[in-house]
């Protein structure tokens, strides 16, 4: 499983070779500028898949595998260059990764036009399970209504407790953060909760200075701020915000990105109160011998500690291989979809007695989420904070129900777009 890599083609290239492989499969991941540890972890993640799937498939079935990697750069005309490219010149039966959500959807629509299958591991909004569904578009990573569903929750209970009212969004001014600040309303409506929106602000993606949006919220007043801030635009808007005292006026959350590894490294020793974090996976929970094995496998690796991105690559190329192989490694589009959707696959994340599940309404895996508070933690350096104080939600509390999808893709125009939400439920 050796890469390497062409500099003409700007690609990287492992697992079978293409003599030898039973499918080959076209990833998109960032390999250069901020986000390119992301796209490091990520293709640490699927060689960790590739080696889990030989171990634990009969001798003889686990298929073999050839992964092709490029950088998108986060920019729908150069990703949609190279999904054609992977189609046409390199024949893959499998587009994969993304982290950009707005991209997916460009690539989404062309694997959908070419009958080929796209499995999304890192972009989350949930635009592309629900309003924008086809038949050849599966995601093997949590979505933004899982993570605000789950964060609404948390929120209600909080409420209970210390009677929070006003609320306040910030989120990158592209779908991921505009999506995902819809499912946070629809979900706290959905559970009746009452509050009072006081700001939603949108920087652009990879905004190097948020004093102004910082200073802003101060002045709604909010007694909660959520973001859809992620990776290095959240450290940045994080160090700003703890400099000029935000968390002094309100609580934080960040229920879908925030919680990632590379966030609490930047922290350093502090150990913010009123600052609530989740994300798509935890090194230190669920504490079963399946994620410490994912993890210390990671570590040995690459050295260092995964971020999230990690395991939901893993994810995408495990549900790949146990496709191939309930299929006899077939090459038909139809029996591939018809074993994936439903499919349950066991993953790092899984909490005890819960396996990971791909819903055939939707196609999005249906996983279990926790949210916890920053505490010290020296275990996994160079973090010395970790997550603790779980709060663990069911996936089954956390899932769009039907009524709701068919809601939203009622209410989709027919550019695509998602038309207005219902107004949040007013205070007393």
């Amino acid at each position: 499983m050796a890469a390497f890599v062409l500099p003409a083609e700007a690609r990287i290239e492992f697992g079978a070779s293409a003599r030898d492989a039973d499918t080959t499969v076209g990833c998109q991941f960032p390999l250069a500028g901020r986000a390119a540890h992301y796209g490091q972890d990520s293709i640490a993640g699927m060689k960790l898949a590739l080696a889990d799937l030989a171990a634990e498939l009969p001798a003889g079935s686990a298929p073999k595998i050839r992964i092709l990697v490029e950088d998108d750069r986060s920019k729908a005309s150069v990703a949609s260059r190279i999904a054609e490219d992977f189609i046409r010149r390199d024949k893959v039966r499998f587009l994969c990764g993304i982290v950009s959500s707005g991209v997916a959807r460009v690539v989404s629509r062309i694997a959908q036009q070419h009958q080929v299958i796209m499995v999304g591991t890192d972009h989350a909004s949930s635009r592309l399970t629900i309003e924008d569904f086809h038949r050849y578009y599966f995601r093997l990573s949590n979505d933004t209504y899982s993570s605000m569903a789950a964060g609404a929750r948390y929120l209600a209970e909080m409420q209970k407790k210390n009677g929070w009212k006003k609320l306040a969004f910030i989120g990158p001014d592209y779908d991921y953060g505009h999506v995902g600040w819809k499912d946070l309303q629809d979900a706290l409506n959905l559970l009746g909760v009452r509050y009072e929106v006081v700001g939603h602000f949108w920087p652009k993606l990879y905004e190097p200075d948020y004093t102004n949006y910082i200073a802003a919220l101060r002045q709604t007043g909010a007694d909660i701020v959520v973001t859809g801030l992620w990776g290095s635009d959240f450290v940045a808007f994080l160090q700003q915000a703890l400099s000029a005292g935000l968390l002094e006026k309100s609580k934080l959350a960040n229920f879908d990105t925030g919680g990632n590894y590379d966030v609490l490294v930047s922290l350093g020793d502090q150990v913010p109160a009123g600052l609530i974090l989740s994300a798509r996976h935890h090194n230190n929970w669920p504490q079963t011998p399946a994620n410490r094995k994912f993890v210390e496998d990671f570590l040995r690796l690459e050295g260092h500690y995964p971020t999230y991105a990690a395991e939901g690559a893993y994810a995408g190329i495990k549900a790949i291989g146990k496709a191939l192989a309930a299929t006899g490694k077939s090459d038909n589009p139809e029996r591939l979809i018809h074993a994936l959707e439903g499919m349950q696959i066991a993953l790092p994340e899984d909490p005890p007695g819960f396996t990971s599940y791909i819903d055939p309404e939707t196609h999005q895996i249906v996983q279990a989420q926790a949210i916890g508070e920053v505490v010290s933690n020296t275990d996994y350096p160079p973090a010395r904070v970790m997550l603790g104080h779980w709060s663990v939600y069911s996936a089954a509390d956390i899932q769009p129900a039907a009524t709701l999808i068919r809601s939203r893709r009622a209410r989709t125009s027919g550019d695509g777009r998602i038309n207005p939400s219902p107004p949040p439920i007013p205070t007393q």
